[in-house]
């Protein structure tokens, strides 16, 4: 493997966490909220990773980086609570609230940003390497 696409691999899962750490966020931000039907109600949003390939002149694969293939909402169903005072109360009397789980959130934002440190890491390690290798030619 080429050592400069060590750089383009750490790009690239940099780059999906950075989608990941979004995604975390606007969920955080929405946990609160309320709407007056399932429909209308903010559903928590994941997004989806894959790895990316490269087949070698028919031996084994070799990975490249990371994509995201999407954002996909959760499919857990949103919670209704009894609140006939609330101005989003439906005709029964009852608000809707995401499926949003602030500590899952919090763990997904830890875990998306020691993997975006990591991937700082490891550039700056390469980077390091390169440089030393160049000052072995001086």
């Amino acid at each position: 493997m080429s050592m400069f696409k060590v750089f383009d691999i750490a790009a690239s899962a940099m780059s999906a966490q950075s989608v990941r750490l979004n995604t975390t966020a606007s969920n955080l931000a929405n946990a609160e909220s309320v709407g007056s039907s399932e429909e209308t109600t903010y559903k928590a949003r994941h997004p989806v990773f894959a790895a990316m390939l490269n087949a070698m002149h028919g031996g084994p694969k070799e990975g490249v980086g990371v994509r995201v293939l999407g954002v996909v909402e959760s499919q857990e169903p949103v919670q209704q609570r009894y609140a006939p005072e609330n101005p989003m109360a439906n005709d029964e009397g009852y608000v809707f609230q995401p499926n949003v789980n602030p500590v899952d959130e919090m763990v997904n934002m830890i875990s998306a940003s020691r993997s975006y440190q990591n991937n700082v890491e490891v550039m700056n390690t390469s980077k390091q390497m390169l440089l030393a290798t160049l000052r072995l030619g001086q």
